[in-house]
């Protein structure tokens, strides 16, 4: 077999394909997540403590050139080494928050497959049933 047909072979396999769809919804899903993190999550985070941004949080470990304000933002584009601690913070959160919703679902799932009733068992077919009767009148 060559090593295109062997490519083929793998890439159309059901498990391959499957886990490109889930690797698509999932970027999209963290999409969704960050935003309720960011815009939902932590403005309400913030106005509890005092109404802080956990996305500017940073401490400066280098000099900073003068006139350089004071944010997250223009420390970065003056070129000076900060420890951006909030944004670390955020992504926990964003993690945290991701892990937790995927575990309620793979509970779920769990669970819908365990209320599922077993399916009926296969009739038996004609021929099993003809020679069964034959074994019984034989058996008379």
């Amino acid at each position: 077999m060559s090593m295109m047909q062997d490519f083929k072979a793998f890439a159309v396999k059901g498990n391959v394909v499957d886990l490109a769809v889930a690797v698509i919804i999932g970027g999209a899903f963290g999409k969704i997540v960050e935003s309720l993190v960011n815009d939902v999550i932590m403005p309400v985070v913030g106005a509890i403590f005092g109404k802080l941004d956990f996305s500017n949080l940073f401490v400066v470990l280098g000099k900073v050139p003068d006139g350089t304000a004071q944010t997250l933002d223009a420390m970065k584009k003056a070129g000076v080494p900060v420890l951006a601690y909030g944004s670390f913070i955020t992504v926990a959160v964003n993690f945290i928050i991701l892990a937790f919703i995927i575990f309620m679902m793979v509970r779920m799932i769990s669970k819908l497959k365990h209320a599922e009733p077993p399916a009926p068992p296969a009739p038996t077919p004609e021929d099993i049933v003809l020679l069964r009767e034959i074994r019984d009148a034989l058996k008379k």
